[in-house]
């Protein structure tokens, strides 16, 4: 919980990760490639005293993931959000098992999202079931950019994709996160391509989709997209830090949601490691939109006070204090 000005906010970092790109788990160049970018994206837009070392960053653990976290950022709740790039890395990108033993030591703490892929096609169907009993999932994060052999790439809408989201209504895995923003070397941008939400979140109105990075570049786009679709929400994870190196960009991502999604629909995401949840937590209760960018209403205690967990609360059944919730329900 964090608290400012006599305001107490509950908080859900709704896209964290425990990643292991160390040399000697990179399958080749790509490995490098991958973490060397997110290293660009935390040292380009954290402030000096929240840089991380290079070599600290490969691998950090699940003992400084909870401090980070749980005692230095205010996180009530956090939510992994995997992804395996198992192109890239021998023993994949993040850490399933290392997560999820984490999870279960703290289900008051930690969920533990999964990933899947739909080019396994059967096989990969057949693991998601087992995955699903195991893990006792409710959401997982989908990574349409990976490759896979000859492939660089998948659309929601392909007919293999539908079948798994068959599936996810059939076990009960309402939330699919899917990251369609920011490229990421050496993925390709229009693999992130936010078009295909449209479609799914059309024909699978029980199951929200949840847009990692709201859709960054193609902000637009995604805004006229999750206008119409009730069940398409937008995910802050690199668009927060943005509050510090461009803060008028950042107004302007935030404004334009307010406007087009509502305060319901928006969750906060540090997207640790790539940054940390307690700078970014102060700076976004303490922000607000320019005076002179009068297209956009100023952000309310209220709003801000869903966007930073009760939404995200909401939409995973978190347990909220008495006296933490919100004054308007949060409609999920």
């Amino acid at each position: 919980m964090y608290s400012k000005d006599g305001e107490n906010y509950f908080i859900v970092d709704a896209h964290i990760a425990l990643w292991d790109a160390r040399p000697e788990n990179q399958l080749n160049i790509h490995g490098k490639q991958f973490i060397d970018c997110f290293y660009d994206y935390h040292r380009n837009l954290s402030p000096e005293p929240e840089l991380w070392p290079y070599e600290d960053y490969l691998y950090y653990g699940g003992e400084r993931l909870m401090k980070d976290l749980f005692e230095d950022g205010y996180v009530d709740h956090a939510i992994f959000q995997p992804a395996r790039l198992g192109a890239f890395y021998k023993n994949g990108f993040g850490q399933t098992e290392e997560a999820f033993a984490l999870a279960s030591q703290h289900p008051d703490k930690l969920t533990y999202n999964h990933c899947f892929d739909p080019r396994f096609e059967q096989a990969g169907l057949e693991q998601l079931r087992r995955d699903a009993d195991r893990f006792g999932l409710k959401g997982v994060k989908l990574y349409t950019a990976e490759w896979q052999g000859d492939s660089r790439g998948y659309k929601l809408d392909d007919p293999w994709s539908y079948r798994y989201l068959e599936a996810c209504q059939e076990l009960g895995i309402r939330n699919i996160h899917v990251h369609k923003g920011p490229t990421i070397r050496p993925l390709d941008r229009d693999a992130f391509d936010v078009a295909d939400v449209d479609k799914v979140a059309t024909d699978f109105t029980d199951l929200n989709f949840v847009v990692e990075h709201c859709g960054l570049p193609r902000l637009e786009d995604f805004c006229w997209i999750a206008t119409q679709e009730p069940n398409v929400h937008a995910g802050l994870a690199v668009a927060m830090p943005f509050i510090h190196t461009r803060p008028r960009y950042f107004a302007q991502i935030i404004g334009e949601l307010l406007y087009w999604l509502g305060e319901d629909r928006i969750q906060f995401s540090s997207d640790y490691a790539l940054w940390t949840p307690r700078w970014l937590v102060e700076r976004f209760v303490d922000f607000q939109i320019p005076a002179d960018m009068t297209e956009y209403a100023p952000i309310t205690v209220a709003q801000k006070k869903k966007v930073l967990g009760l939404n995200a609360a909401a939409m995973y059944g978190i347990e909220v204090p008495a006296g933490l919730g919100a004054e308007t329900p949060v409609a999920v």
